[in-house]
């Protein structure tokens, strides 16, 4: 998206845009959620980077294995190099269930699955063909992880899965959280509790795994809590790339510290940050990485000429939720408003309804693949802005 947006917008005599990925493939990650039940095929959410990488914009097909920000300089594990003037990092964030003991074993990607990955999310839907009734648990090492409210979209879909199957009045499932409420925000947790509740899923709050013991089928917290599994969804901890640690540009969990208005490393003017890469305090989240980007593009268009950057981030994430059933809900907030009530992106008419369930956000939540090749990823603009609006919304009791 940067780098589409960016060669059409600086001077070409003046600058170069090149992109550097370790490999040609390019997944619609959202659609991981979706292939454990059948919705999507995996062919429909994996294609080439070429065909959306602009014209005048070079592509690097390498591996990185270090950055010298003093040096301004890019180091591939090959030996190459390659020096910037400005450097954006976007390399997001990575399960990691290396992090667990216990977790990775025999049993990963069968008894012990998860929809973080491609791989991932193709095995766990032949574990999802052959269940058949038992233990279903939903569980979340440590936030944060990208996409928040992923895990609560499947325990939702597997729910409405379930019951196509006959399965239902045969399954226990149960959500395991580090946080004590179903979200962060009180509203949302409120809102969400509740879904949770009507579907008769048992909520595990405050669980902080020690330990996954594949044999004996339970998950350990360090409170000596056990939650006992059939079948096992995890989310492993979300890190950073290993090269942002070999660096020494990260933190403990290898985000890269930043201005949260400007994306700009706190420690070194030339690097920006951009989507899961950095710490910023909002949602690992696509809409984040996408609206962050109109501000970030537009602040460096003024610093490509010399002038500073006005324009703020505020933090604005928007996240469908799919509910199953042929419903969705829908999240809208920023750094100072929690997900509220209400309507988007008009007040009363909508048509999305936020926090609440309805058709309209389902058919949004499937609308969006479409959107997300053909508008997001080559660079054109689409009708919605950057910064939260609170029109519509709800304000919290």
């Amino acid at each position: 998206m940067v780098a589409n947006k960016l060669i059409k917008r600086l001077d070409s005599s003046q600058w170069s845009v090149t992109v550097v990925d370790k490999n040609d493939i390019h997944d619609y990650q959202p659609g991981y959620l979706f292939i454990p039940f059948g919705i999507n095929s995996p062919d429909q959410i994996r294609r080439t980077k070429h065909p959306f990488i602009a014209d005048g914009v070079e592509l690097v097909m390498a591996e990185i294995d270090t950055v010298d920000p003093d040096g301004k300089v890019v180091t591939f594990t090959d030996g190459r190099t390659i020096g910037y003037d400005y450097l954006v990092i976007a390399s997001g964030t990575t399960p990691r269930p290396d992090q667990t003991p216990g977790m990775l074993g025999e049993e990963w990607h069968k008894s012990v699955g998860e929809f973080y990955t491609f791989e991932g999310a193709v095995a766990l839907k032949a574990a999802m063909d052959r269940f058949t009734g038992g233990r279903l648990v939903m569980h979340i090492t440590e936030m944060p992880i990208k996409c928040p409210v992923a895990p609560l979209e499947f325990v939702f879909l597997a729910d409405d899965y379930l019951r196509q199957r006959g399965l239902r009045d045969k399954t226990e499932i149960v959500y395991v959280t580090p946080l004590d409420g179903a979200f962060t925000k009180p509203v949302a947790a409120r809102e969400l509790g509740s879904a949770l509740e009507k579907r008769g899923i048992h909520l595990e709050s405050d669980f902080m795994i020690e330990s996954v013991d594949q044999e004996a089928k339970v998950i350990r917290s360090y409170d000596e809590r056990e939650v006992a599994y059939d079948q096992l969804v995890t989310i492993p901890l979300n890190m950073g790339a290993d090269f942002v640690a070999r660096s020494g540009l990260g933190d403990e969990l290898n985000y890269v510290p930043v201005d949260k208005h400007t994306m700009q490393s706190t420690a070194h003017e030339t690097i920006f940050v951009l989507g899961d890469a950095s710490n910023l305090p909002t949602s690992k989240a696509g809409s984040v990485a996408h609206f962050s980007v109109e501000v970030f593009v537009e602040n460096f268009v003024q610093l490509a000429s010399g002038r500073p950057m006005t324009h703020s981030f505020d933090g604005h994430a928007n996240c469908f939720i799919e509910a199953g059933g042929g419903k969705g809900m829908l999240l809208d907030f920023n750094y100072e408003t929690e997900p509220l009530t209400g309507t988007f992106p008009f007040p009363k008419v909508g048509p999305m309804s936020l926090l609440k369930e309805s058709r309209a956000n389902h058919l949004g939540k499937l609308a969006f693949r479409w959107v997300y090749w053909n508008m997001l990823l080559p660079g054109r603009p689409i009708p919605l802005p950057a910064e939260m609006s609170m029109t519509g919304k709800t304000p919290a009791a």
